[in-house]
């Protein structure tokens, strides 16, 4: 089951994999229900959640909903931690996941609205270097994931300073390795050795331990939240979230 899943997530193009991705999980998830784990996004429960990745990890992937471990944390992080749930926002979804959009499209709270370049996802077409929407329109921003995909991080992250309203906040994860220094070469586009190099084909650079501070150029404020410490030890167990996960909290700077 890993190996299939690690090459299915290698050489399947994404677009492809969202659409096709929530069946098969659907007839998946009929062999491994159980109470061990559950998903707190659709409150399903299992023996277990699925392996997922290129290095498939284990207890990862909820059948039901999509979820992996960033995402069932960030959901805990709104819950607990914002007003996101209950306020009146109009938020700016980047890419948006699977586990995510119908139920944030449900809050009657939210002017929701997903964008992508290339997901079949997202309602708006959108670049991320140059944002179609004017200064000061967001209260909150989501871009998980993307920001090693794009040609260049920092001005993507200057323009979602730009449209956040003042007070305004979001959460821009990525990948993050035990690098001191993100590594990027923009003259290298074979795939192979983009994914030796950054550890995916369709990634330009491989963040580290600068991430907080690379993406504060951009002039957002950058806060690197550890709420997952704060959470209970059989928490973190039931609902299978990574012990050591940081989320990259921004906000509108200057």
């Amino acid at each position: 089951m890993k190996s299939v899943i690690s090459l299915v997530i290698r050489y399947i193009p994404r677009p492809i994999l969202q659409t096709v991705s929530p069946l098969a999980m659907k007839a998946l998830s009929l062999f491994n229900r159980g109470n061990e784990v559950t998903c707190p996004i659709c409150n399903s429960q299992y023996k277990k959640f699925l392996p997922y990745g290129r290095k498939a990890r284990e207890n990862a992937l909820c059948p039901s909903c999509l979820a992996l471990e960033r995402h069932r944390l960030m959901w805990l992080y709104l819950q607990e931690k914002t007003n996101f749930f209950t306020g009146s926002l109009k938020v700016l979804h980047v890419a948006p996941e699977h586990c995510f959009i119908d139920r944030f499209e449900a809050l009657p709270n939210l002017e929701y609205i997903t964008a992508d370049i290339e997901s079949p996802l997202a309602k708006v077409k959108m670049d991320v270097h140059s944002i179609p929407f004017p200064d000061n329109s967001f209260d909150v921003v989501f871009c998980n994931h993307v920001l090693e995909h794009v040609d260049d991080d920092i001005l993507a992250c200057s323009e979602f300073n730009r449209v956040l309203k003042s007070g305004g906040w979001g959460i821009l994860q990525s990948p993050v390795y035990d690098l001191e220094k993100t590594i990027e070469d923009k003259t290298i586009t074979d795939p192979a050795e983009r994914e030796r190099l950054f550890g995916q084909r369709d990634h330009v650079r491989k963040f580290g331990k600068d991430y907080a501070e690379r993406l504060r150029k951009s002039g957002l404020q950058i806060e690197e939240n550890t709420f997952v410490k704060t959470l209970p030890e059989e928490k973190v167990k039931r609902f299978a979230l990574a012990p050591d996960e940081i989320i990259f909290v921004c906000r509108k700077g200057n």
